[in-house]
């Protein structure tokens, strides 16, 4: 049963710093599907909780759109919250497209965000993951095509 305690979307439950979003980037743990890439790392906090991250990029569209698409991902959130494992944190970037519309949009798009976390939480290594520094991230060389 949702209580109306469980329908807010708190500051504890967001990241919010950049540092917190550069934090799940530089741990390189990620899986795609569709329009949506999903970044995680393990939650270093005092707290433990899972909390997420929305990266919606104006080249998606206009406000409205972009807007749109936030919307739809805290409600996804807000429903799988609960069935996600504690002490992680994820960031969502929405690659392409026009959120899906209607109540089937809204499942296709919580069924889209579980599958993206447990995959990238059951690959091997997930949990000894650690950011990779910046400076080797630079020096990094590049890759040939």
């Amino acid at each position: 049963m949702v209580t109306d305690g469980d329908r807010g979307f708190p500051r504890r439950l967001r990241l919010l710093r950049p540092s917190e979003f550069s934090h799940v980037y530089d741990c390189r743990q990620s899986a795609a599907s569709g329009p949506l890439v999903l970044y995680a790392a393990v939650n270093e906090a005092p707290a433990p909780g899972v909390r997420v991250g929305l990266s919606v990029s104006r080249r998606i569209g206009n406000a409205v759109v972009r807007n749109r698409w936030k919307r739809r991902l805290r409600e996804a959130f807000r429903t799988i919250r609960g069935s996600l494992p504690v002490g992680n944190d994820f960031v969502v970037v929405v690659r392409s497209g026009v959120p899906p519309r209607g109540a089937e949009g809204s499942r296709r798009i919580e069924e889209t965000l579980a599958a993206l976390a447990t995959r990238v939480i059951g690959r091997n290594g997930y949990a000894a993951a650690r950011p990779m520094p910046r400076d080797a991230a630079a020096t990094k060389p590049k890759r040939r095509r």
